[in-house]
């Protein structure tokens, strides 16, 4: 087996861990949870989300948190679904930007009401934008292995997000098994699949753990030549377009188990879970 001697764990839960919580996680409370989370190391967390607050409520404190995460001189990741949040974005400094289509047409029409190719000239012109701004520009896949409402998703549909998003100029594509359905043999075809066909390009793996699968789901993709990973805390997240979906790898066990494989994280293992301690307290309040 192949273990490569360090891997970059994005941290995602400030964003994609807590946007789905019912209750509103006070502003203050998610400054202390990100801040805790780069004391640990993280080179790059997602922390915020510039989407129109009445879709996301619990996003409504986007600028505030940018601002929050330029003041500690942090690299932060903020998602900007459409021009108009890229621009809210810009106004509050955001340095690393992301966007998200489907790989499944009936997931993306559930998910943002758009067919796929209505979401990628919508990308295009946020592509375009970030350009001129100069920002970093991740492009999210999801529903890469399976959809809850299409069944099995071919590779061609993948390679269809993938190869838009390649010739825009995505700086990384994270590949997300959004309903954690995937298998490792899946993963690892899947991934091999794409790194030849787009050898140039940064992938990231993004795995949730609905059936227990996301770790060894990491592995296999390490296998394929996968060295970038997000996790999100005491694993927060989940779907709300994906029934029974869980949330996504915890990044407690996600370090843990490399650590132990002796591949190098960076990130402080004791102050990993302080944190997620913490990411606990906040929800159950």
């Amino acid at each position: 087996m192949y273990f490569p001697k360090h891997v970059e764990i994005i941290e995602v839960g400030p964003r994609d861990g807590l946007q789905n919580e019912e209750t509103f996680v006070p502003t203050e409370s998610k400054k202390v949870l990100i801040e805790k989370l780069a004391l640990a190391g993280f080179n790059r967390i997602e922390t915020a989300s510039f989407v129109h607050p009445k879709v996301v409520p619990q996003m409504a404190d986007a600028a505030e948190i940018a601002t929050f995460c330029r003041e500690l001189g942090m690299k932060f990741i903020a998602l900007t679904p459409n021009v108009k949040a890229l621009q809210r974005a810009i106004d509050a400094g955001v340095p690393q930007i992301a966007v998200f289509v489907g790989a499944s047409e009936t997931f993306n029409e559930k998910n943002v009401n758009r067919t796929i190719e209505q979401s990628l000239a919508e990308c295009t012109e946020v592509f375009q934008l970030a350009k001129k701004h100069h920002l970093f520009i991740r492009g999210y896949v999801s529903m890469c292995f399976s959809c809850p409402y299409e069944g099995e998703v071919l590779y061609e549909q993948v390679k269809r997000v993938v190869s838009h998003f390649v010739a825009h100029g995505a700086d990384e594509i994270s590949i997300g098994d959004t309903n954690g359905q995937a298998n490792p043999k899946l993963v690892y075809e899947r991934f091999s699949q794409l790194k030849k066909d787009f050898p140039h390009t940064q992938f990231v793996g993004h795995f949730h753990d609905t059936n227990g699968f996301a770790y060894v789901n990491i592995l296999a993709a390490i296998q394929a030549g996968i060295e970038k990973f997000d996790s999100s805390i005491a694993g927060l997240g989940g779907c709300p377009f994906s029934p029974g979906a869980t949330g996504n790898a915890a990044t407690e066990k996600v370090v843990q188990l490399l650590e132990e494989m002796n591949v190098e994280t960076n990130i402080k293992q004791d102050a990993l879970k302080e944190a997620a301690h913490f990411a606990n307290t906040i929800i159950k309040n």
